[in-house]
Order: C-alpha cells, then structure tokens, then sequence
C-alpha cells in the first residue's frame, strides 16, 4: 500500500487502498450513519461600501441584468433560502407584490432598508418598513433570486389560479420521487421562492424576513433553510470547497467564466419551450435537502471514505492521481478493480458518464440542531441550476440513488423544482413577462 499523503499535499498518486469494509456492517457495528451553496444612520455603512465597489471585486451586486443575480456571481458564505405558498386568489394582488418585492430586493443588495422610510423613522402609530436587524450592517455582496413553482400555474387540483397555465413551462413539473427518498413534505416543494446569499447571516435572513412580511397576505412561507459554509466555487481556479463528509466535491461543474458552458447547460434558450418565451435567458433551479449521516461516516476507515468518493481527503485529487482539477481516469486499473471504484460518487456523476450534462451548483452545508436520538441534524442544501432538468438533473440523480456508495450516509429529506426568470431591467418587475 502506498504511504498515505499528507492535506497539505498538492499532488497526489493514483491510490488504490483495498481498505473498504462493509458499510452495512459498520452501520450495525458503528451505533449510529452528496454530491460529483436608522435608515440614515444604520444603513449609511451600506452605501459607503456600495460606493467603493468595483466591477472586478463587488461587495454590491445588482439587481438588474441579463440573468438574474445569485446564478454565475461568486458564491457567498451564507444562505437563507425559503419557499412561499401564494395565497391570494387575485392575480393583481399577486403582480403588486411581485412588483415591491423587487422595489425592496434592489433596496436590500444596495445596504438600505428594505422599505423608503426604514426601520426607525415614520408614524409611531405604524409598523416600521424594515424590521431593523440590519441597522449598521454592510451589504455583505447580498443577492436575491426569484423563482416560481409549479404551483405558480395550476394548483394541486389542477386550477388555474392566475391565468398562467398555458404559458407553464413544459418542463416545470414537481421533481420525481427518487429511489431512497425520505422526503419531508413540509420541506419540499411550494409556488415561489427566494434564494438570499450574502457574506453575513443575518443580512440574509434580514432580507428573506422583509420579503415575507411585505408578502403577508399574500403568500405563506412554506418552508426555509439556513446554510453556511459554501460547497461549491463559482470561478476558475478557485479552490473547492468542503462538505460536512470534508471532501471536496463538484470539482467538474460550471464555473460562472465559462460562458459557452453555462449558454449550453444552464440558460433557457429561445427555442426550448415556445410556451414559454419568457424563461428565456432564465434557468431551472433544483433545490434538495440532504442529510448526512455523519455519526456513522465518522466510523468509516480513510481509505473508506476516499473510495466512497472516488478522491482523496487530503488535496480532493480523483483517486487516479493529478491535483484537484485534474480529470478522473476512469480506466486505470488497481490491485482490486479500478482505482476509481465503479460505485464512486465521482465516476456515477460526471460528465462523461452522464451523456456530458454539466450543472452549476450553488450549496451549503446546514446544520439544523440534533435530532431526538442524538445524532447532528445536518448535510447539504444542494442548489443546482440547469438548462433542462430531465436531460441532466433528473438523470444524474437517479444514478446516484441506485449506484452511489455514499447513498448508505445520505437521506434526501426535501426536494422542489422552480423555474428562475431572467434578469430584469430597471424599471421592470421581477417575472414581468411572464404575466404581460
């Protein structure tokens, strides 16, 4: 056996290690068990940030553009994300809200309060327009992303609630129940949702909680999710971040350089779905929630661990050798089958096992307490934009779940599909064209 590397190690040699013990043996014997992210006081820190920001390192991102933000700009270290159910039955109301939601998302990712009068000025015999957390608090490169379900278009009964069905894209149906699902369904699913990244906690949470109360009344949160620790890099070159497994992982997916990549896999294009014109230069988010059996990975044996995941610990190098980037070899053969084992994460999930379907992934790791048997409640809040969910999402994840060594540590416990209009431009509001 070849002498173990060190982390710090920044090249290393295909490793076959043999080591790998039965999983169900160490979950019996272990006891407990993803992935191929004062308004002129307090918020005047914001804007003096706003104003030394470059086009080359933002802490201000816009609203207003091609794509929406929070796709290709850099990963933040938080997440707040959360799903609405709408509970209006007026299409006007539900365009009225849509229009202050976008009024109070270009406020927010500027620093500044979430409503014109803010968090401590205005009628004491009203409720403020910022609930004020934020006070101080620099934007923290805030983004906000919109999308809209399912839900949006025709309800569980099939009711067109707003005039939408027909203009529902054909791809746009509640994900499949994938083999060794769990799912929770006061986790899953839900007609909006917002997708807030920021650099501090609680900016996001400050957003996504502004967000909800200027909704109430007309959409519920159905769910929500905290994350921390970013698990995926969103530029070329930049170091892959760690799961809660501590591997690196999604080392192949797109970057937001590589344009051709993210034209081919990610955005709508104008010929995708005639229905839907008004996805165009849009995308498909795919939302999962999935928790780690950390207890009983815990007890798994390094080389376990490295071959589950097809690379090593120390520099995410595949186990076939190279640096963290470099391309898996597939064919290379060790003292007990193939260096990079057929069940491997690595191999089921990338490109070239997956008719070369790419995604761009967004997650974080989340840790929600403990649960009553006194195991982390924890793992990833996987994020993944797409082009088309049946040809790459819907695919890769059923490899997963029927081939992946690592299933044995995952339960997938929440699931929805949106689909992410396009950018919008001053003056508009967030979907627009989707209801014009």
């Amino acid at each position: 056996m070849r002498a173990r590397r060190t982390p710090d190690d920044e090249t290393d040699e295909p490793r076959s290690t043999g080591l790998r013990p039965s999983r169900r043996a160490a979950l019996v014997g272990g006891g407990g068990l993803l992935a191929g992210v004062g308004l002129a006081g307090g918020f005047a820190a914001g804007r003096a940030v706003a104003d030394d920001s470059t086009g080359d390192d933002p802490t201000v991102f816009d609203l207003h553009g091609t794509h929406q933000p929070g796709i290709v700009t850099p990963v933040q270290d938080r997440l707040h994300f959360a799903a609405f159910d709408v509970t209006t039955e007026s299409r006007d109301e539900l365009v009225e809200m849509l229009r202050e939601w976008t009024k109070a998302a270009d406020r927010l990712m500027h620093g500044d309060s979430a409503g014109p009068i803010g968090p401590t000025s205005g009628d004491y015999r009203t409720p403020p327009d910022d609930t004020g957390e934020a006070i101080g608090l620099p934007p923290s490169r805030l983004t906000l992303t919109f999308g809209f379900g399912p839900g949006l278009f025709t309800d569980a009964d099939g009711v067109d609630r707003f005039g939408l069905a027909d203009r529902r894209p054909a791809l746009l149906e509640p994900l499949p129940h994938f083999p060794e699902d769990a799912l929770d369904p006061e986790r899953s699913n839900g007609d909006l949702c917002i997708q807030a990244c920021a650099d501090d906690p609680q900016v996001a949470v400050h957003a996504i909680r502004n967000l909800a109360r200027i909704g109430f009344g007309t959409v519920r949160m159905r769910w929500s999710q905290l994350g921390f620790g970013k698990t995926s890099s969103t530029t070329t070159g930049e170091e892959t971040p760690r799961n809660l497994f501590g591997f690196k992982d999604g080392t192949m997916n797109i970057t937001a350089d590589e344009d051709a990549e993210l034209d081919e896999h990610v955005w709508v294009g104008p010929d995708d779905d005639p229905d839907a014109g008004w996805l165009v230069g849009g995308s498909y988010l795919a939302v999962r929630r999935i928790n780690m059996r950390i207890e009983t990975w815990d007890r798994q044996p390094l080389g376990a661990q490295e071959e589950f995941i097809g690379r090593t610990k120390g520099g995410g190098a595949p186990l076939s050798g190279g640096t963290e980037h470099s391309q898996p070899d597939f064919d290379m053969k060790g003292s007990t089958g193939p260096v990079m084992p057929e069940d491997s994460h690595v191999r089921l999930v990338h490109p070239s096992h997956n008719g070369g379907s790419r995604i761009l992934r967004r997650g974080y790791n989340f840790v929600d307490g403990s649960t009553a048997l006194g195991d982390l409640d924890a793992g990833l809040f996987f994020l993944a934009y797409v082009r088309d969910p049946d040809r790459q999402f819907i695919p890769m994840q059923n490899a997963m779940a029927k081939n992946d060594a690592m299933m044995e540590y995952l339960k997938f416990t929440g699931s929805a599909l949106f689909a992410v209009p396009p950018g919008t431009r001053k003056g508009e509001y967030i979907g627009q064209a989707l209801f014009t």
